[in-house]
């Protein structure tokens, strides 16, 4: 295993324990973080909404992780998020109420890092499969809840 490997997944660890504030340190100072289903990207103390966000709407996530993809300093993951939908979810769109479904979302993350740090870090969540597991898909507008940009509701 490679020490840019390693990284990433201590990276993963971090995110499992919620600790936003670690995961913002795993980042280069001009790094930043791009959900790439949601179209937002993070920079600095920002970047740890990403784990707040699902950490607040599906409490007892769990990455799990599949094949690690290694050259030099970009690494791709195939992994699922797993999960039980028991908070908002709150999305550039608006906020999901709690449906209380469980999830297991295909996603792929690509990751280019320098000198330890994570300079990108893309996340590609299966959007449309985590939205038909939630049982929104079908009627999304409908249950979303306008928020004020920064999450709370309006």
């Amino acid at each position: 295993m490679t020490d840019n490997e390693r990284i990433i997944r201590h990276l993963y660890e971090v995110a499992e324990v919620q600790d936003s504030a670690a995961f913002v340190k795993l980042f280069a100072d001009d790094g930043y973080f791009y959900d790439v289903s949601a179209g937002a990207k993070y920079y600095g103390q920002d970047i740890g909404k990403t784990v707040d966000i699902y950490a607040t709407a599906f409490p007892d996530m769990h990455r799990e992780l599949g094949n690690f993809y290694v050259t030099d300093d970009t690494i791709i993951v195939e992994l699922s998020l797993n999960g039980t939908h028991k908070g908002p979810l709150v999305i550039p769109a608006g906020t999901i109420a709690p449906t209380n479904q469980r999830i297991q979302a295909p996603c792929c993350d690509v990751f280019k890092l320098k000198d330890g740090k994570v300079e990108f870090f893309h996340c590609y969540t299966a959007a449309t499969i985590l939205f038909a597991q939630l049982g929104i898909l079908g009627n999304i507008g409908a249950v979303l809840q306008p928020h004020d940009g920064a999450g709370n509701a309006s």
